[in-house]
């Protein structure tokens, strides 16, 4: 496994510490899926009012026929997070590619998970590689040489805002190259009530997952940081077409991490995560601004999740 650990840890100290003294505080979404997170996630996508997960795994199972047919023998399957046990295992049963990739943050977890993979594909090469997908890092010398299909589900590119999408897309065609192929999850627009309900669950699951980052705060960077003194928070924003999350103090609070101290009146907040959801041509849009050419575009019968088939075509010189 290849793992730049003390990077991971100089990446989220300098993260949070900036993101608490900006002026709209936030941290990036990444951060929350740490062992403990990445276990809550997986709780929340079993919630019933938490559609994409189950939406987007029955749309892969009907369309995998269409997709294996599209990806050539002996490729490698690059996944861009740590392979979801529900919609992994479609791909891959469908596709046998010859190596299969996981790219992860959180170590544990992605171990985990790739043993898990290993266990039930053995004729596959599993390589998972600990690093932050966002910037940049190297894919392993031995898949070189392979035709790549990038896996992007669970509607992940959401938790970006536009220009870091691209962005986030441009790195990707750079570390697969021309050629190359990306299945990538992406939610749609809907009605608000089922937004809001999938974002913040009568159980209280997200809202754990999103106050497990001040748990780790508090554990990874010796924080002090009142876990009590905040609450989750999921909100619809119409102008930017997404779902937020944010961690609203209760009541005014300080803390110190890191040596830093903070305040925070009562109501403020940190804004932790982001969910955009697309319209179809707002989807392909994005894709292409990133240099993704899609090819194919499936949804469901209600039209909830699309998944798409993009290509990395050779940059053009010209329009």
């Amino acid at each position: 496994m290849l793992a730049p650990p003390d990077d991971q840890a100089r990446a989220f100290r300098e993260d949070v510490l900036a993101g608490l003294a900006s002026s709209i505080p936030a941290i990036p979404a990444r951060w929350l899926y740490d062992q403990r997170g990445s276990e809550l996630f997986d709780e929340i996508t079993r919630l019933p009012s938490y559609y994409p997960t189950r939406t987007e795994t029955r749309l892969l199972q009907s369309i995998m026929p269409e997709v294996a047919a599209q990806v050539p023998a002996g490729a490698a399957v690059v996944e861009f997070g740590a392979g979801s046990a529900a919609k992994t295992p479609v791909l891959l049963e469908a596709v046998q590619p010859a190596a299969y990739v996981p790219v992860d943050i959180s170590g544990e977890y992605l171990e985990q998970s790739a043993a898990e993979v290993q266990k039930r594909f053995p004729s596959i090469e599993v390589i998972p590689v600990v690093a932050d997908f966002a910037r940049d890092f190297a894919l392993p010398q031995s898949i070189a040489a392979k035709p790549k299909l990038g896996f992007f589900p669970g509607s992940t590119i959401g938790n970006f805002v536009p220009w870091s999408a691209t962005d986030l897309l441009r790195r990707f065609y750079k570390l697969l190259g021309t050629g190359a192929r990306l299945l990538i999850g992406m939610d749609r627009v809907k009605p608000v009530e089922r937004l809001l309900a999938a974002y913040d669950d009568p159980a209280g699951v997200t809202a754990a997952f999103n106050l497990n980052l001040l748990e780790r705060i508090n554990r990874e960077l010796g924080g002090d940081v009142p876990v009590d003194a905040f609450r989750h928070e999921a909100r619809w924003n119409e102008i930017l077409s997404r779902i937020e999350m944010h961690l609203v103090a209760a009541r005014d609070v300080d803390f110190n991490v890191a040596g830093a101290a903070f305040h925070f009146d009562r109501g403020n907040s940190i804004h932790t995560e982001n969910s955009h959801k697309y319209g179809p041509r707002g989807a392909r849009l994005q894709l292409l601004a990133g240099g993704w050419t899609p090819v194919a575009e499936w949804t469901d019968p209600e039209r909830d999740f699309a998944i798409i088939l993009a290509e990395a075509q050779p940059e053009r010189f010209a329009p």
